[in-house]
């Protein structure tokens, strides 16, 4: 089966709601109010951020369905962006330590479907409301080697906490040999040309091993 390439006629059918910007207020504002309604429910919830692309015989994938697996088993829901890859990865790991899993979908030109794991989700055509409910119902973020998506998230999360805009919370990166290059870059260049300062290096931590990352969560908030 040949996949629908997009089409900017398929971004304007989709996007003519918002051809009226006082209209699309409104659509804006049930976004916030229902995530805020479903999301305020679920308790204690962990984001994981990755690839979409990583297949599920990957190396990436099986990691990524276990940190989601010993996190549920620590009592945290688990939030992804509901896709294929990794996302589906961490909400199969969630069901599978008998966690929640939640999913919060974006509506693109060419639809993305909620992966078979999740059991509760979310849908939006937003952005910045989908963002925000990453990081309000979180209680920390992991990021799974992943590309732009992944990373807008990552510098997002720890620039928030740069800025006191958010309380301090763990923003876990995994697998250091996938990560090490742009931490290298960080240190020697951007530190190196004084545009962060060395405590901004404190803002995340790097761990290998899934079971470590349910760790530096429960010890960051004082549990077993």
């Amino acid at each position: 089966m040949v996949k629908k390439k997009c089409t900017n006629k398929d971004v304007l059918e989709k996007d003519d709601f918002t051809r009226e910007d006082t209209w699309r207020i409104f659509r804006i504002m049930s976004e916030f109010v229902d995530g805020f309604e479903v999301l305020s429910k679920i308790g204690r919830a962990v984001s994981i951020f990755g690839s979409a692309r990583s297949k599920s015989d990957t190396k990436f994938y099986k990691d990524c369905e276990e940190v989601a697996y010993y996190i549920a088993r620590s009592g945290f829901a688990i939030i992804t962006g509901s896709g294929p890859g990794l996302m589906e990865a961490a909400n199969k790991g969630a069901q599978r330590g008998e966690g929640e899993s939640v999913g919060l979908n974006i509506h693109l030109p060419c639809e993305q479907k909620p992966n078979r794991y999740v059991d509760t989700v979310l849908g939006f055509r937003y952005f910045f409301v989908r963002k925000v409910m990453f990081v309000k119902y979180a209680k920390a973020f992991v990021i799974m080697p992943g590309g732009y998506g992944t990373l807008d998230e990552f510098f997002e999360a720890i620039t928030l906490i740069q800025t006191e805009r958010i309380p301090k919370f763990p923003v876990i990166l995994f697998n250091s040999q996938y990560w090490n290059p742009l931490l290298e870059w960080l240190k020697k260049t951007v530190y190196f040309h004084g545009n962060i300062d060395k405590t901004d290096m404190d803002l995340f931590v790097v761990v290998d091993k899934p079971e470590e990352v349910a760790r530096v969560i429960k010890k960051f908030y004082g549990t077993r």
